[in-house]
């Protein structure tokens, strides 16, 4: 199947190469880098608007990083003859290294999980630069569009969500029934517990669990920061967070 993208490059590599000069072929991979420079920037700008650790430079520096090695893989090995070359090899290389760049951003605090949101942008990113490295412009646009509104509109729904179901993380003595009074309290504000998940946290003086559960409000209009408070009050945990996921 023939796309749009692939009739522009064939149209531009025709009108423009010159005495067997490619000058077509220069000025797509020129499109494509400036292409995804803007793209992967408004991607990138939205996490260092929101002071995220990998910010404009680090989305830039995969996405373009990902344009040239797709660029690399389309022109930047000769053709032999009765041999098939896979021009998508070094693409999914690309795919496999960011993939660990995107777990080093992840952190994992007693205040909850950090850096999902952001090692999904750092794949997005990647994703964006092979899209504009092998000349489907197009898909690129698209794809950066539905990036930018999932990581804008869509935080007010996940907002919403959360605030209904908010998942909380405590330590607490374990020698205390906290599981007990936790309950206690999430009655009062007409709630249920789910998901409820007690380990014992290691090398701890005095020994301490961590409690993680899931509160399921009946009601919307419930202040979530009153039951955490209301929460340490009962069970007098040595923390007590709302677990995020940013």
């Amino acid at each position: 199947m023939v796309t749009i993208d692939q009739k522009i490059a064939d149209f531009i590599t025709e009108k423009l190469d010159v005495n067997g000069w490619p000058f077509g072929n220069m000025l797509l991979c020129g499109i494509a880098l400036l292409l995804c420079v803007i793209l992967v920037g408004l991607i990138g700008f939205e996490r260092e608007k929101r002071g995220r650790s990998a910010g404009l430079r680090t989305h830039l520096l995969v996405g373009v990083s990902s344009t040239i090695i797709m660029i690399i893989s389309i022109y930047g090995f000769p053709l032999i003859p009765g041999l098939n070359r896979d021009v998508a090899r070094l693409a999914a290389q690309v795919v496999t290294g960011v993939g660990f760049l995107g777990a080093g951003a992840i952190i994992h605090r007693s205040s909850g999980i950090k850096g999902l949101t952001t090692a999904g942008t750092i794949w997005a990113s990647m994703a964006i630069g092979i899209a504009c490295g092998s000349f489907n412009f197009i898909l690129a646009i698209g794809g950066t569009l539905l990036i930018i509104i999932v990581l804008t509109a869509f935080k007010k729904i996940e907002k919403h969500l959360s605030k209904k179901n908010p998942t909380i993380i405590l330590t607490v003595g374990i020698e205390k029934p906290a599981i007990a009074g936790i309950m206690k309290v999430c009655k009062k504000y007409g709630a249920t517990m789910s998901h409820i998940s007690v380990s014992k946290v290691e090398d701890s003086s005095p020994e301490l669990a961590e409690v993680i559960f899931q509160v399921n409000f009946q009601e919307d209009e419930q202040d979530v920061n009153l039951l955490i408070a209301d929460i340490a009050n009962e069970v007098s945990p040595t923390t007590i967070h709302l677990l995020s996921h940013l």
